[in-house]
């Protein structure tokens, strides 16, 4: 017994040692683990240190990048998966979608292809779509939402949507997709077809009757577009295309007892963060319709902040300042529109109109007009402005040509017939008043032969006021507020 007692008593200090050893060890192990855990990447990763032949884990780290939007280092993995088990149908549509967010489209196609490639092939007599799992039926519309990128392909993305819902019925986003590409291609009632079908399958679906509504604008049908996105609204009050398009749509049809709504749904978007020129511009638009010019020239300027080419906030932004007596102030805003549009019509013609009536600078407004002239050399209110340079420049006839030449081209312009009529008076009391005046100094030649007095002299110079009233000025009546449409596009 004491030999047992003294054997323990010597072993005590290394079994106490080999207990620490083990919870030590166990310890660095709960925190090494606890750190593999701390995420989705870690644990994969982990996964990944143990098994480097697991298409699966390949694919779980790549998700977990891209969810990060790290779309180079989720490619790396999501090719890995690929190589590691060749036939996985995901991983190639991963690759696929990467690269597309990476806008490297021709390689996403080259993926989706492969993706497609391996679904397996339909049995004689058996329904393709009991085959194939929900999750791949995906590639037909990654496959077709590249493709349609080209134009002249749109027929072959409409061929893969229609497959996709042959394969399944009740394919929401297909329909939604499919309806898309048959706008594009100028089938509208096709397009209202498809998407009343996928109502059938689901009537609550928001996207649905904004795109309906869009079938309609492109019909021509403003009524009943408003009402598919107010139905849209209704399922969805944040719906990001329905307040904006609904919105545009209100200001076109021009409705005062909308304009409220209208302001409310663009001022929301400003809410949820949607800084962008359209909503700007169309508050602009707005307010330029209940005449508030203050706070049109505002959000004009702020839609420029945010985007200095946008068109139609220049040259509405432009023409406000001119016609509330401030043209210098406009020249800034016309010479940055035509700095981005040089082919902007109205642009050139309002800024020779300033130039003309403002600045007196007659060069640059010619300049102006013939600009346009190189573009549509038969625009008639480009001839005839430049008519007026030539008459403010004092060369009549000159400018008896040019409205003759615009007259040939608008023969039924009134304001052209009597700008005609003024030179052509103008001309006819110039010529009298010229021979009156030869007659004149040939009379005192006369006289200064015969009388001898050699102190008389005629002063050529006429000291009379010109009487005539009317004036020519530049054409402008066609410019005006160049309401910018927005694109409707589906969701």
């Amino acid at each position: 017994m004491t030999h047992v007692m003294f054997t323990f008593s010597h072993w005590k200090p290394v079994l106490w040692g080999l207990l620490v050893f083990v919870l030590v060890t166990h310890s660095i192990k709960t925190v090494t683990r606890n750190f593999d855990w701390e995420s989705e990447y870690t644990i994969f990763m982990a996964g990944l240190r143990v098994n480097r032949q697991n298409a699966k884990l390949y694919n779980n780290v790549g998700h977990a990048l891209e969810s990060q939007d790290k779309f180079h280092e989720a490619l790396e993995y999501f090719l890995k998966a690929s190589r590691a088990q060749p036939d996985d149908i995901g991983a190639h549509i991963n690759v696929g979608r990467t690269f597309n967010n990476l806008q490297q489209y021709d390689e996403a196609e080259h993926a989706f292809w492969k993706a497609k490639d391996l679904l397996p092939r339909p049995r004689a007599g058996e329904p393709y779509k009991a085959r194939i799992a929900p999750n791949h039926l995906n590639v037909f519309l990654n496959l077709a939402n590249v493709i349609s990128r080209n134009k002249s392909r749109l027929e072959e993305a409409d061929a893969l949507y229609r497959q996709a819902i042959s394969m399944r019925a009740d394919y929401i986003q297909a329909y939604i997709n499919r309806g898309d590409i048959l706008i594009k291609l100028n089938r509208t009632q096709e397009a209202q077809e498809v998407y009343e079908r996928a109502l059938q399958f689901d009537s609550s679906n928001p996207d649905i009757y904004y795109n309906l509504g869009v079938v309609y604008l492109e019909q021509g049908k403003a009524t009943q577009a408003l009402v598919y996105f107010n139905k849209a609204l209704t399922l969805e009050p944040e719906h990001e295309q329905a307040l904006m398009n609904s919105a545009i749509l209100i200001q076109e049809i021009g409705n005062a007892k909308l304009r409220k709504a209208a302001y409310e749904r663009l001022q929301l978007l400003l809410r949820k963060g949607k800084i962008n020129e359209r909503v700007y511009f169309n508050l602009g638009m707005l307010s330029m319709d209940d005449q508030r010019l203050l706070e049109a020239e505002t959000w004009f300027k702020k839609a420029i902040e945010v985007r200095e080419d946008f068109r139609s906030a220049l040259f509405n932004l432009a023409l406000l300042l001119s016609d509330t007596n401030r043209p210098l102030e406009a020249v800034p805003f016309l010479k940055q529109l035509l700095k981005y549009h040089a082919d902007h019509v109205k642009g050139l013609i309002l800024l020779g109109d300033i130039y003309i009536n403002h600045v007196r600078d007659l060069d640059a407004a010619e300049d102006c007009y013939k600009s346009i002239l190189d573009m549509e050399p038969t625009n008639v209110q480009a001839v005839h402005n430049l008519c007026v340079v030539h008459v403010e420049r004092g060369h009549l006839q000159k400018g008896e040509q040019c409205l003759v030449k615009a007259a040939e081209l608008a023969p039924k312009e009134e304001y052209i017939q009597h700008h005609l009529q003024i030179i052509r008076s103008r001309l006819q009391k110039l010529q009298a008043k010229t021979s009156t005046q030869i007659q004149h100094e040939q009379s005192s030649s006369s006289v200064h032969e015969t009388a001898g007095q050699t102190n008389l002299k005629h002063d050529s110079r006429s000291k009379t006021k010109n009487n005539d009233q009317d004036s020519l000025s530049p054409k402008n009546s066609n410019v005006d507020s160049s309401r910018h449409r927005q694109q409707s596009t589906q969701k």
